[in-house]
Formats: structure tokens, C-alpha cells, sequence
């Protein structure tokens, strides 16, 4: 079911997330129980994070919308797709996007950058974050396709 479609039949339950984000994956439209990374231009814990098993789940990454580091980039997202993550929503940037759009993976973020993060250990893991005007929490739902994104408290398609 596209977003459009959750829209009109569970206007009640989904909440859209109000952000220009772009698609930079090879998949548009995905969905799947979300876990969280927040972090400030350092994508440690997202690395930690893509080398779990993703169970076909969601990993939206809270990076402040920073244009000047890349959440993201071929490798982490290469490693997601090979784990089972459905897809990435980067509140961000990512880098090597021609790369990412050959993967089976759905990355959605903000922009491109292709300088890459620091690596301090910084950050949260499957916290509640604040996203594009939402609190998105690990274990709501979120679906993602051409048309935005929805996020519901339980899975809805």
C-alpha cells in the first residue's frame, strides 16, 4: 500500500513527516519497524547500528540536518542492504550517491556531501528523535515512497 493509500484509508493513524527529503536508493518505496541513531557529523553508531541483522527494519539517522558531513555512504549502505535493512531516512547528508542508487536498499535524505563524518563514538542509539516536525521512536512504523513519508504506531499495511 503507497502512502497516498495509507493516507485516505488510516488518515486517523499516520502522521506525515514534513521534510524535503530526496530517494538516493535503489528502492523508493519501503517500510518497516523503526530503530534510531542520533548524532551530530559522526555516523559511528550508524556503522554499529548496519552491522546487526536490520530484520527487514527501518534506521532513521538524526544527524541535525547537517549538510557538512555524510551520515551515509556506499559502504554502510552496502552493509545495510547486505544485513536486511528495508531502508535509511538520513536527516542529513549522504555521500556517493550513485553508488547507493545501484543497492536494493531505500535511502532517503536531505542532500549529498562528500565529505565523510569523524569518528568519535558520539551519539545515541534507539532513542526518540526529532524529525522533519515528528518524534519518531524505535518500534513505530514507517513507510516511505515517491509521494513522502508516514510514520504510524503500529504497522499498517
Amino acid at each position: 500500500m503507497n502512502t497516498c493509500d495509507l493516507c485516505d484509508r488510516f488518515a486517523d493513524r499516520v502522521r506525515v513527516l514534513d521534510l524535503p527529503l530526496r530517494d538516493y536508493g535503489g528502492r523508493i518505496a519501503f517500510s518497516g519497524l523503526v530503530s534510531t541513531v542520533k548524532a551530530l557529523e559522526d555516523n559511528s553508531l550508524v556503522r554499529e547500528a548496519v552491522a546487526e541483522p536490520g530484520e527487514g527494519r527501518v534506521l532513521v539517522i538524526d544527524g541535525g540536518g547537517s549538510p557538512r558531513r555524510a551520515m551515509l555512504g556506499d559502504m554502510l549502505a552496502g552493509q545495510a542492504a547486505a544485513n536486511g535493512w528495508s531502508g535509511m531516512l538520513v536527516h542529513g547528508a549522504i555521500r556517493d550517491r550513485v553508488a547507493i542508487a545501484a543497492l536494493g536498499l531505500g535511502v532517503k535524505a536531505l542532500g549529498t556531501c562528500p565529505m565523510k563524518t569523524d569518528k568519535r563514538g558520539q551519539g545515541l542509539r534507539d532513542v526518540p528523535v526529532e524529525v522533519g516536525g515528528l518524534l519518531i521512536a524505535p518500534g513505530q512504523w514507517l513507510a516511505a515512497d515517491g509521494d513522502g513519508v508516514v510514520l504510524a504506531d503500529v504497522p499498517l499495511a
